[in-house]
């Protein structure tokens, strides 16, 4: 395992990309808890940090929707594709459509990986 971060710099409901070696990453602290994903959709490669943290629309009654898992869905930001942030599958078609996941702790107050190369950590851009 390795450190990513510490929890602290990232409040619940937001995101923040990270550069490990040459692996771009996107951790979410989201009502799940926290979470990190490749940080590309596979559609074209979007950055997902630079997308939003939502929820989904479910069908209720005709006519109805029902807003859920609000904060827990990563929105691309180029065509709207929606995946969720704890396993990294598309909402879709999750079977086809994913985005890597990586298994993630806190321990001692950092924000610990599992699967990451070697090379250093470095914070990307300003917090999402």
């Amino acid at each position: 395992m390795r450190l990513l971060c510490q929890a602290e710099d990232i409040p619940l409901g937001t995101m923040r990309s990270y550069l490990v070696g040459r692996v771009r990453l996107v951790a979410v602290h989201s009502p799940a808890g926290f979470s990190v994903l490749r940080d590309a959709c596979p559609h074209q490669g979007a950055p997902l940090s630079a997308g939003r943290l939502v929820g989904t629309m479910l069908p209720g009654a005709y006519g109805e929707y029902k807003l859920t898992r609000v904060g827990e869905v990563v929105r691309c930001p180029w065509h709207a594709w929606e995946f969720d942030v704890r396993t990294g599958c598309s909402l879709v078609d999750p079977e086809r459509d994913r985005v890597k996941s990586y298994p993630a702790s806190v321990i001692d107050g950092g924000l610990y990986v599992e699967g990451l190369g070697e090379g250093a950590v470095e914070p990307v851009g300003i917090p999402a």
